[in-house]
């Protein structure tokens, strides 16, 4: 990598956010999302149209998207934790169980179903693009469920519950995207060996218990440092998303689930910190996840695998909506009579369709190209998140204000406020 592309890329994406946080008002209230126009730039800016940027020419495309992808996810998850109500998952757990357990088991099946059915690839194949497919993303539900329009329309609890579902099955998930993995490059009795004592027991349960003492630690230090009046205000802000550095790569040097471990030390640090105290944490993480989810939106449009979509032809477009359509709504209906908090069809329909497939499918996607050495799963998987950038992007605003006014929310809120 030239010095000369390090400028490029530095330019074309700090120009990026810069224009787009100028207009994000008015994006906030239309159709086409801050993460689709991204999309489109990456596109213009690609090999395919003015070839300012190549990932093909600055080293090894999967490892490069798979390191930016582990990044964002990192500084996303802590926002997603800070942003959900410390009582949340106290009063919650047998939902969020439930809408975390059997909903990723139930959409990782019906997603290598598909898989499987479409392209008539081998089952292990089916199942890890499956897995890959299964998680809703927190970087590309987060614009879903914050801002005023989301407020307007949607209610506290299907808001939180998105966010708390995008947030913790991003880590399980790494159990589902495994056992394939473990299966395509193992025997199978040393893959079903290894997947029970080490993936599930250390890389997961260890991940999770790692986190959750990381962020019991992190949340005391920033106590004790308040109470002697020892850190400055500007550097609170900074403090949440240092955390979800250290998580990150403190996951990765213990070759553990990584994205668990970042969310399991968001949770506990919110349940240690009072409410009015992380409000400016909060904020300030959500501007840092801006600043970092855009770019990797517009990398995602430079490393688009054009020939082999082709090569897909029409299966891999009839396997992106049996995906949209398929993976989640009917899974979502299934469960509402088991989620009190879904009072009725508006709302399974509502959390059954907005599980948007993004940068937590880029990890995975890259992770596995760059094990197996098979273009197959970025060719797939790639299609598929930027029909859901494209698809969930658009309808998010209109379905969102449709959703409040068939539910009552936007009619209280503008009583509330005459």
């Amino acid at each position: 990598m030239n010095t000369n592309s390090v400028n490029i890329i530095v330019t074309v994406l700090g120009g990026l956010v810069l224009v787009l946080g100028l207009g994000s008002k008015k994006l906030e209230k239309s159709p086409f999302p801050a993460t689709l126009l991204a999309l489109l730039v990456g596109i213009l800016v690609g090999p395919e149209v003015l070839n300012l940027i190549d990932p093909e020419t600055l080293g090894n495309k999967s490892k490069i998207m798979e390191v930016a992808a582990r990044l964002v996810l990192g500084i996303g998850l802590v926002s997603v934790a800070l942003r959900i109500p410390k009582m949340f998952p106290r009063q919650n757990w047998g939902q969020m169980l439930t809408l975390i357990g059997a909903g990723m088991v139930l959409m990782w099946l019906t997603s290598s179903l598909l898989v499987y059915l479409i392209l008539g690839v081998p089952l292990w194949v089916a199942a890890l693009i499956g897995a890959i497919l299964a998680p809703t993303d927190p970087i590309a539900a987060t614009p879903i469920v914050t801002g005023p329009v989301a407020e307007k329309n949607i209610p506290e609890r299907i808001r939180n519950a998105i966010s708390f579902e995008s947030g913790a099955n991003d880590g399980l998930s790494y159990l589902f995207v495994y056992l394939p993995l473990l299966m395509l490059t193992k025997p199978s009795d040393e893959a079903l060996s290894h997947w029970l004592t080490h993936t599930l027991l250390w890389e997961v349960l260890g991940a999770t218990t790692f986190g959750l003492l990381l962020g019991f630690v992190a949340a005391k230090l920033l106590r004790f440092a308040e109470k002697h009046d020892m850190i400055l205000e500007n550097w609170r802000l900074v403090y949440t998303a240092a955390l979800a550095l250290v998580a990150v790569g403190a996951g990765k040097l213990i070759h553990s689930d990584e994205v668990l471990v970042v969310f399991a030390a968001g949770i506990t640090f919110v349940q240690i910190v009072n409410e009015e105290e992380r409000g400016e944490e909060e904020h300030g993480q959500e501007a840092m996840n801006r600043f970092f989810a855009i770019p990797v939106f517009a990398l995602l449009g430079t490393a688009i695998p054009w020939s082999g979509w082709f090569s897909l032809g029409w299966s891999g477009i009839l396997l992106a909506a049996a995906i949209l359509l398929l993976r989640r709504p009917p899974v979502l209906l299934l469960l509402s009579f088991f989620l009190p908090d879904l009072r009725n069809k508006k709302d399974a329909l509502f959390l059954g369709w907005f599980g948007p497939i993004a940068v937590a499918a880029i990890y995975y996607s890259s992770l596995a190209e760059h094990k197996l050495k098979n273009p197959l799963y970025w060719d797939v998987v790639s299609l598929i998140i930027c029909a859901s950038v494209v698809v969930h992007g658009m309808s998010a605003t209109p379905l969102t204000r449709l959703y409040g006014s068939k539910t009552g929310l936007k009619k209280a809120h503008k009583t509330a406020g005459n």
